[in-house]
């Protein structure tokens, strides 16, 4: 059985740029209920509980057709949603460093025009959904959006960082004000864990 992670910080952290509410109910609710709503998806073929959520969503294909919407909704909620906590932190350094810095340099044209390129993508989400900072197989670094809870696992791609723009990451701080949110956003990404998978996934190319 799967199991909702605990945060490495408090719920009231990120404040004043994310609120302490938004994060209980974020985590303890929303997140849950994704954790909650795969395992019971997979309850009748227990054997898929020895494959990761990262496994699972990589090989869809290889899920029962009955559950495989389940499992692409909810194990894609709680993969995101997992690697959401890890992307931000009370302790951010305001821009990333090193290996990072220079794959942003080389593959996204610098640090500010991947911050204005990486706004976009989620202010530009129609609906609910996710923009995300990627590797991708030849391990060059990528950004793209995908809507509701599609997880870029699924095409192929290495996440390793994402930004949440489903309206309950923000909404009772934020109401409407979705580029407000994405704004203050950046003041608690955590670029040293984020460049710490950066260094992780690319060791596999070396």
């Amino acid at each position: 059985m799967y199991e909702l992670p605990k945060l490495q910080y408090s719920y009231d952290a990120l404040e004043p740029f994310l609120d302490a509410r938004t994060m209980e109910i974020h985590h303890s609710k929303h997140h849950a209920t994704y954790v909650a709503k795969l395992n019971e998806a997979l309850q009748n073929n227990p054997e898929l509980f020895e494959k990761t959520p990262e496994e699972l969503l990589r090989d869809l294909g290889a899920i029962p057709e009955s559950i495989r919407t389940a499992v692409k909704n909810h194990g894609g909620g709680h993969v995101a949603h997992t690697l959401l906590w890890e992307s931000i932190g009370p302790k951010s350094t305001g821009m990333p460093d090193g290996e990072l810095m220079e794959a942003i340099t080389k593959y996204l044209g610098g640090f500010e025009k991947f911050k204005e390129d990486f706004s976009k993508l989620g202010l530009g989400v129609f609906g609910s959904g996710w923009a995300w900072l990627v590797i991708d197989a030849d391990g060059v670094l990528k950004t793209l959006s995908t809507s509701n809870q599609d997880n870029p696992i699924s095409i192929g791609l290495t996440p390793i960082m994402c930004l949440d723009v489903w309206e309950h990451a923000y909404y009772l701080k934020f109401q409407n004000r979705r580029a407000e949110y994405v704004t203050e956003w950046w003041n608690i990404v955590d670029w040293e864990g984020v460049g710490e998978k950066y260094k992780k996934v690319m060791g596999k190319y070396a």
